[in-house]
């Protein structure tokens, strides 16, 4: 899924859009703190198009990442020095390069930020949603009552976390069934805002997510 084939194929002019247009307003989200929880295997621009557009607004974003945990020896994977300190990003199934860790979710606590959001990926939300204090970080920042944002598989992760009862919510279509099996109310469209939760279902939903998300900041400012 190379970016600029998803931006430039046709009924994705929106999408294309939402990247080349002028920002309105650069302080929007001025004094805002989001999180990104990610890991190795994220969609690039499922992370990298809301990043860009939220400090274009103003907010400060940090990827958050799980302690670095290696493949034990007897798999036969060897990974490069940069994945100290780095994630793995994707484009479908296709490495495309690293993304810098600002923080570890074991350094981190609810009161350090505003929103968080997990954008999806084929193996991103798996490693997430196997990691203990990736979930009890979730848990303790919904109980907070603060934004929780994911896109496309990424709400799986929300699902182990157990936060999704009696939810309005989307997400890809290949994890709807999870979806409800976790006690959410799955419905097809581009975004579902229930509470402090927001979803969306893939790439192609990626400005429509971002804005939502900025919206909900701005109309939410007591949001702390």
């Amino acid at each position: 899924m190379p970016v600029a084939h998803l931006l430039n194929a046709p009924g994705n002019e929106g999408l294309r859009q939402f990247f080349f247009d002028p920002i309105d307003d650069d302080q929007q989200l001025a004094g805002r703190k989001i999180a990104v929880i990610a890991a190795d295997g994220f969609e690039e621009i499922e992370l990298l198009g809301p990043v860009w557009y939220f400090r274009a607004l103003g907010a400060q974003v940090d990827v958050v990442s799980m302690k670095a945990n290696p493949a034990p020896a007897r798999f036969g994977l060897t990974m490069p020095e940069m994945a100290q300190d780095h994630i793995m990003a994707i484009q479908y199934l296709q490495p495309v390069g690293w993304v810098k860790v600002d923080r570890r979710v074991d350094e981190i606590q609810v009161a350090d930020y505003d929103a968080i959001f997990i954008p999806g990926g084929a193996w991103n939300p798996d490693n997430l949603r196997n990691d203990k204090d990736v979930i009890a970080f979730i848990q303790a920042f919904n109980q907070s009552g603060k934004l929780v944002a994911a896109i496309c598989h990424a709400p799986v992760v929300l699902a182990t976390a157990d936060i999704l009862k009696g939810k309005k919510l989307t997400g890809y279509w290949n994890v709807h069934t999870d979806l409800v099996n976790a006690g959410g109310q799955v419905l097809d469209q581009s975004v579902v805002v229930d509470g402090n939760l927001i979803t969306s279902r893939h790439p192609i939903d990626v400005a429509d997510f971002s804005r939502t998300v900025a919206e909900w900041l701005t109309e939410n400012k007591n949001a702390k």
